[in-house]
């Protein structure tokens, strides 16, 4: 885990790495339909949105899911961008004036190595992809990103692309059997 004290408080890190501040929850308050839902969405999933701690800690273990993610995703798509994409120009210029025997060999491993990356890509994120903690802060960031933007919308102060990330495909159960994320224990200095 990245050191979560050597962050400012009140600031965090994108999707692309840059450190942004972080809109006070009492800004977010101010606008009255954006505190009743995250009130109410609050309460769904066990989370105070208006709390800034309570969201700096969850936009830092969403950063860390999401770094897991791209250095995984950036490996394992090499192959599928070589044999999935590079398959039809290599089809074009040499297969294709190959034998019969060669051109079904290709297709053949081409298949099996596009199917084997899609393979690798699920196993490897499997993990975290079914994790009913990762799962929460997934959710509760989704969550997150609809407060403001209902708080935006309703004449708040904040900038356009904040909370500067994406969407995730898995957010939208929340669990509440699984347990919280403790936060680290800031270390003494001797």
């Amino acid at each position: 885990m990245s050191d979560y004290y050597a962050l400012e408080p009140g600031t965090f890190v994108d999707d692309q790495g840059v450190v942004h501040n972080m809109v006070p929850g009492s800004v977010v308050a101010a606008v009255p339909s954006a505190k009743e839902m995250a009130e109410r969405y609050g309460r769904e999933v066990r989370f105070d949105f208006l709390d800034d701690r309570a969201v700096h800690w969850m936009l830092f273990q969403r950063r860390e899911d999401t770094e897991k993610g791209s250095f995984l995703g950036c490996a394992l798509a090499i192959p599928l961008i070589v044999f999935g994409v590079g398959a039809w120009p290599f089809w074009d210029l040499v297969a294709s004036e190959k034998s019969r025997q060669f051109q079904i060999a290709f297709i053949a491993v081409d298949a099996l190595v596009v199917c084997a990356s899609i393979l690798a890509v699920y196993l490897v994120r499997r993990r975290s992809l079914l994790d009913p903690v990762v799962r929460n802060v997934r959710c509760r960031a989704r969550l997150y990103r609809k407060i403001v933007g209902v708080a935006r919308k309703g004449g708040a102060d904040i900038p356009r692309m904040y909370p500067y990330y994406g969407m995730y495909a898995t957010s939208r159960k929340f669990f509440p059997e699984a347990p919280e994320r403790p936060m680290p224990e800031r270390e003494q200095s001797p």
